[in-house]
């Protein structure tokens, strides 16, 4: 039985995944992302700018996670909350400042560069946010909390993105919300008002709904621990053994490797989805977001289903499960298009296209729930116990390390090809070698604890 305290505390770090989701949910994959290939008119060549930009901010994330965890292991829990507490201002501003992607006067590079800051603030968040995992229950328990956090977050990127569908996302040339009527507000359907209102919601929706993660998840200063500046000093040496002693350390090693090719691809194929579907399919920002509520009510259900196997039989047989799924449902990804699925040709107007293409989401959004979910618990099972924010800290620089390659070489073998398909195809080999790394992890980490 859970205290009261720690209920609470439970439900607040449950909030930061609600709170956050809709970074992803909404610009991410399936409003902004959109919106931007309308503006930029060609499906190939928006994909590419988006993938050069999701690229960059990657780097800057892989450099900076593992010095903050570092530091944030040395000076203590309430270093941690600060950290939070500087990211989220990061995330705010950057979804604010979307606002300004009028058609009248787009700025791609500004566009892209302000939500770059907003994903660096949410991921470099989510770490700390992350390491407070084990504090919350006993390891037996962490997969069930983990999955069913992730479902809620779900379940607030699913409210967030019916709300904009319905009362503020225009649909094509009629200027109405999926609601038949005009943005609400007064919003101008001309100049895409209602639809880039998704950066300040998604900024106004953040500040709100974090207030319950500050209020009842609290930090308790250690006089003993040292400064800011020692530990940013302490922490390049401390990180530079950590990486030093990753090779006696194998079973974290080979997770940290396989995470980072099968991670990449999953947030490959949710940065574009989007765009994906926009550009082959043809579908206008309102159709994106009916995929997207599809796909999100398969992640909350399948999310916490996902949470009690993981309870059950551990984290590496429902990821394992998890990649499979991705693998095959990836390969049939890139067999829709307007003329066809599966090699089958359909005729002019058949909704068999779309039809299958939902499918194919749904099944995206539960397995990757399911395998990120698992992921950090696994995490957990792998990492130091003292180290755990620097551990979350290596997580994110392995997952953002190469999180250039899913980006750049779907935006490169889109260029090369002219070809959103074939572009797709570089995601498909990134699960493949993150599954083969899985195989040899060991599920309780390199030692029994």
């Amino acid at each position: 039985m859970q205290d009261g305290q720690t209920a609470r505390r439970i439900w607040g770090w449950y909030f930061f995944d609600w709170a956050s989701q809709p970074y992803n949910t909404l610009l991410v994959t399936f409003i902004f992302g959109p919106y931007l290939k309308d503006l930029m008119g060609q499906g190939a060549e928006a994909q590419a700018a988006w993938g050069y930009a999701m690229g960059l901010a990657g780097i800057v994330i892989a450099c900076l996670a593992p010095v903050l965890g570092s530091i944030a292991d040395h000076t203590g829990p309430r270093m941690r909350l600060r950290f939070i507490w500087i990211c989220s201002g990061l995330y705010v501003v950057g979804a604010l400042e979307l606002w300004e992607a009028a058609p009248d006067h787009f700025d791609l590079w500004r566009t892209l560069g302000f939500f770059g800051l907003g994903l660096v603030g949410m991921e470099l968040a989510t770490i700390f946010t992350n390491a407070m995992l084990p504090e919350l229950g006993p390891r037996s328990q962490l997969g069930r909390i983990s999955g069913t956090g992730w479902a809620f977050g779900n379940l607030g990127g699913l409210i967030s993105l019916i709300f904009v569908l319905l009362l503020l996302a225009e649909s094509g040339p009629s200027g109405h919300t999926l609601l038949g009527i005009p943005p609400i507000l007064g919003l101008d359907p001309a100049v895409r008002e209602g639809t880039r209102a998704v950066g300040p919601f998604t900024a106004l929706w953040y500040v709100v709904f974090m207030i319950p993660f500050f209020a009842w998840v609290r930090e308790v200063g250690d006089p003993t621990r040292p400064g800011l500046a020692t530990a940013a000093r302490r922490a390049w040496p401390e990180l530079r053994n950590a990486l030093i002693a990753l090779s006696a350390r194998r079973s974290l090693a080979t997770f940290l490797a396989a995470s980072m090719f099968y991670r990449d691809a999953l947030n490959g194929l949710y940065t574009f989805g989007g765009i994906y579907a926009a550009g082959v399919l043809g579908w206008t920002v309102t159709d994106v977001g009916i995929f997207g509520i599809v796909a999100i009510i398969a992640a909350t259900v399948v999310g916490w289903i996902g949470g009690q196997c993981d309870a059950r039989f551990g984290p590496k047989a429902v990821m394992m499960t998890a990649l499979v799924t991705l693998c095959l449902v990836t390969c049939i990804a890139v067999t829709i298009s307007r003329d066809g699925v599966l090699g089958f040709s359909t005729r002019p107007g058949s909704p068999w296209p779309d039809v299958a293409f939902y499918a194919v989401g749904a099944i995206i959004g539960a397995a990757g729930s399911v395998l990120q979910a698992s992921s950090r618990g696994m995490m957990v099972r792998q990492a130091d116990p003292a180290r755990i924010t620097q551990g979350f800290g290596l997580y994110a620089l392995t997952g953002k390390a190469t999180a250039f390659l899913a980006p750049f070489s779907v935006a490169l073998v889109t260029d090369l090809s002219g070809s959103q398909q074939i572009g797709i195809f570089p995601l498909l080999a990134l699960f493949l070698v993150g599954l083969i790394l899985l195989v040899w992890v060991r599920a309780e980490g390199d030692t029994s604890r």
